[in-house]
């Protein structure tokens, strides 16, 4: 299987489909495809959750079992491995410097391949990974089923912020918790990439803290924001996400500083697509805007009201709004109610730049709204467009 100093990719494909020993996806595969193909089967710190017990059925409860093989893992800075199938899990806890890794088969309605489903509704998350620096959680589908309130799909709940967490978010997805799909406390230094987080009873991504990369992702049908930043919160780069259907804002940063916000798809929020508001007296500040496409805000906010609107600056500071794309509209299919009432919103500005975005047919009344309010050095325009008109 292996030649040299490299991998015989034939011989590696051949035990992947069931031949050479028939063992389809077992750690001995995966390990191959591991970065680096440094890890070899049965490596102290390369760990297969079965042969710590867990089941994978959906009928036998696998908590205690997937927690000794995370507890093995911590001791030696190793990965789990998880197959294929529906393991039922109450809390799990994360260790520094380790990996849990399943095979990703979901698709957008729902999950399958390694999936790790609620089964304790008393939790307060199904993924602990506190404290847990250097972590990667890589192909996994958490399922929440709505169980209990306020349970939360990953949860990073730190005391205080004590070193760089490190931790990586990639290709997982977390549908149906009651509370978020991750919730980010104090966190400093991460990435969520290639995920999907949808359908819960909270925000998609929830955030206090900085420094993440969150590249690439689905956010779509939860009960609150998309993602949302409202206590302390800086320094992200928000790039190439779809940001859906979600009840309350698609992205809503409350005081944030140091954001990248480019090449989004923000479509049919609930309130604005992109709300950037003051936290207590904490404006939001040096926030660029470029490239995104904001359509048919404002599902459920009331019309006329300036949460129907695209987008809402409010006493924003150094902020760049340009080359974005705005359209009105209503649900697939011709149904629903159309909206936003309004364009662009905006109060307060300091040092900030509005132009060059395009308003064709963005909104039913206005497409900008200037508040007023004490601001300065701000410049407004050309945004070209017009109103939608509805007959």
């Amino acid at each position: 299987m292996r030649v040299g100093n490299s991998w015989n990719r034939r011989e590696w494909a051949r035990g992947l489909l069931g031949g050479g020993g028939g063992a389809l996806w077992g750690a001995s595969a995966i390990s191959a495809a591991a970065p680096g193909g440094v890890a070899a089967a049965g490596a102290p710190g390369w760990l297969d959750a079965r042969e710590f017990g867990a089941r994978g059925d959906g009928k036998h409860d696998d908590t205690r079992a997937l927690q000794r093989a995370l507890d093995a893992a911590g001791q030696h800075r190793g990965a789990v491995f998880v197959p294929p199938g529906v393991y039922l899990c109450g809390h799990l806890r994360c260790h520094p410097n380790t990996a849990l890794i399943g095979i990703p088969a979901w698709d957008y309605r729902g999950p399958a391949g390694t999936v790790l489903k609620l089964a304790d509704p008393q939790a307060a998350c199904l993924l602990d990974i506190t404290r847990a620096h250097g972590l990667t959680l890589s192909g996994l589908a958490l399922d929440g089923g709505g169980l209990g309130r306020q349970v939360h799909g990953i949860w990073l709940n730190n005391p205080a912020y004590l070193r760089e967490d490190s931790f990586r978010i990639d290709t997982c997805q977390v549908v149906r918790f009651s509370g978020d799909g991750v919730n980010l406390t104090r966190a400093w230094c991460f990435s969520v990439r290639h995920s999907m987080l949808a359908y819960n009873g909270g925000d998609g991504l929830s955030l206090r803290g900085w420094d993440g990369f969150i590249l690439d992702n689905w956010f779509s049908g939860n009960r609150r924001a998309g993602f949302a930043a409202r206590q302390e919160n800086a320094s992200v780069t928000f790039t190439a996400n779809r940001v859906e259907w979600n009840h309350e804002e698609n992205l809503l940063i409350a005081g944030g500083d140091g954001y990248q916000i480019n090449g989004n798809f923000f479509d049919r929020a609930g309130n604005c697509a992109v709300a950037l508001r003051r936290r207590g007296r904490v404006p939001c500040t040096q926030i660029t805007l470029t490239g995104n496409f904001l359509k048919r805000s404002g599902k459920f906010a009331q019309p006329g009201s300036y949460d129907s609107a695209q987008l809402f600056l409010d006493r924003a500071r150094g902020v760049t709004c340009t080359g974005n794309s705005l359209e009105a509209g209503r649900d697939d299919g011709g149904q629903g109610r159309w909206s936003p009432s309004f364009g662009i919103v905006y109060r307060g500005l300091e040092d900030c730049v509005i132009q060059n975005n395009v308003l064709y047919q963005a909104a039913l009344e206005r497409l900008l709204v200037d508040l007023g309010g004490p601001g300065n050095g701000s410049l407004i325009g050309p945004n070209p467009g017009r109103l939608l008109t509805v007959s």
